[in-house]
């Protein structure tokens, strides 16, 4: 089956594409994620996919515009359905890629992070193909995280430490003591001036 693998960084793709093309699968990624905040954090995920493509034989369609415009338009950013509205906005370019593209299936290595609502993610990839007529290829690929960064690292591939938006960025450091000083010296952790 041709299946589009819709891959939201380079780390995240590796595990999920070969255990697709070990079923049996012809397996494209899709690199389409204007959720991505700020600008310089989307160049980072896609030169990362970039050079996995270039270690591993992995076919890849890019959208390369910076979507922040029309991601602050369709996603509800300051309510509850916003990681809804930004999953459903992917998905469903995904699923209208695959379909216009001839591919039989599509799928998402969202499908991959325990930091993800994996069941969100799930319905609304079984919904857009249905709305699409395309099938969706659910799989739980969580157990794979580990070795994606394992083999990630060995590749020296970078690795985020957050979801992708803004918001997610806020959420992750907001508490600054853990995060801004972390790794000063051997052990020690630099105190904030003042």
């Amino acid at each position: 089956m041709k299946v589009l693998l819709h891959v939201c960084c380079g780390p995240c793709a590796i595990e999920p594409f070969e255990h697709l093309q070990s079923e049996g699968h012809q397996v494209t990624a899709y690199f389409y994620n204007p959720n991505i905040h700020p600008f310089i954090e989307f160049r980072r995920r896609k030169k990362a996919l970039k050079l996995l493509q270039e270690r591993l034989p992995i076919p890849v369609i890019y959208e390369e515009e910076y979507g922040l415009a029309q991601w602050l338009r369709e996603v509800d950013w300051d309510g509850p359905r916003r990681c809804a509205d930004c999953y459903r906005m992917r998905l469903s370019r995904a699923a209208d890629t695959a379909r216009a593209r001839g591919f039989d299936a599509f799928t998402t290595t969202l499908l991959s992070s325990s930091h993800q609502k994996h069941g969100l993610v799930r319905q609304i990839g079984a919904e857009r193909a249905s709305d699409r007529g395309i099938e969706f290829l659910y799989r739980d690929w969580r157990p794979l995280a580990d070795e994606n960064h394992r083999r990630a690292s060995r590749l020296n591939l970078y690795l985020q430490n957050y979801c992708g938006c803004i918001f997610s960025e806020w959420e992750r450091f907001r508490d600054t003591s853990r995060h801004v000083y972390r790794g000063v010296g051997a052990g020690e952790s630099a105190k904030p001036e003042g």
